[in-house]
């Protein structure tokens, strides 16, 4: 059975997106994204230096990856578009992650502005996937807005304390016809598993990955978790019972 997820007019197969930031050398990237299977991966454009080697970061991403700039550091909407031209003009594509945070203590992204950006840079023909508290509203207008796909945390960036927002990303799956994709906070394969269970269409990792013992043997983790996940929504959940309930006959054995 095919399943296949259309962003951008891109057919994707892998349902996992990569983010590059934490990782403690940057040559463990490309075996990372190779274990992975991802094919979008995002990178700040801050840390794109076109004039080091070693820290220039598209040169360890692979030519027939998606990339994904995003707007990190932006903290107004006018800023994250001014960040998402620079990268389009720097050759980074059309693809954008729109990021505005202001907050400094919880970093969560200001819906509001993120709004705004997105209706700017898709009327560009940028392909933009908006960063945001999951929240309906908001949802709706980032749809109206042009996004490519809505991206609701799932925790707080960084935190690695899971899927925390689970009702709020469940209502969006069910109520924007965008693909829903769980970003932030996702902390163990299982609660990457867990999203895809409740319908999102895929998940963005990076600190979870990058902090790991091992970064590659959880980047293989992280992308059987998601298949995992992806399997078990299309399948059918079963459903929650109150009660015990024997999967075989508890009469007519022996003669009882």
């Amino acid at each position: 059975m095919s399943d296949k997820l259309m962003i951008g007019g891109k057919e994707l197969n892998s349902r996992l997106f990569l983010g590059t930031g934490k990782f403690p050398d940057n040559r463990l990237i490309p075996e990372v994204i190779k274990k992975s299977g991802a094919e979008v991966v995002t990178v700040a454009l801050r840390r794109i230096d076109f004039d080091s080697e070693e820290e220039n970061m598209l040169n360890y991403i692979p030519k027939e990856c998606i990339l994904m700039p995003n707007t990190s550091g932006a903290r107004n909407a006018d800023e994250a578009v001014r960040i998402a031209r620079l990268a389009r003009a720097a050759g980074c594509g059309n693809w954008i992650k729109i990021e505005v945070i202001s907050d400094n203590k919880y970093l969560l992204p200001d819906n509001f502005e993120t709004v705004k950006a997105t209706e700017i840079l898709a009327k560009e023909g940028f392909v933009v996937l908006p960063y945001m508290c999951p929240e309906l509203m908001t949802a709706k207008r980032l749809r109206d807005a042009g996004a490519a796909a809505v991206m609701p945390l799932g925790a707080p960036i960084g935190t690695n304390k899971g899927l925390k927002t689970r009702e709020l990303v469940k209502i969006l799956v069910d109520e924007i016809k965008l693909p829903i994709i769980v970003d932030a906070g996702l902390g163990k394969p299982s609660e990457a598993a867990e999203a895809m269970e409740i319908g999102a269409a895929a998940v963005l990792v990076n600190t979870a990955i990058a902090t790991a013992g091992d970064p590659v043997i959880m980047a293989e983790a992280f992308d059987l978790a998601v298949r995992a996940g992806r399997k078990a929504y299309i399948s059918g959940v079963g459903a929650i019972k109150e009660y015990a309930e024997a999967s075989s006959p508890l009469t007519g054995f022996l003669n009882d």
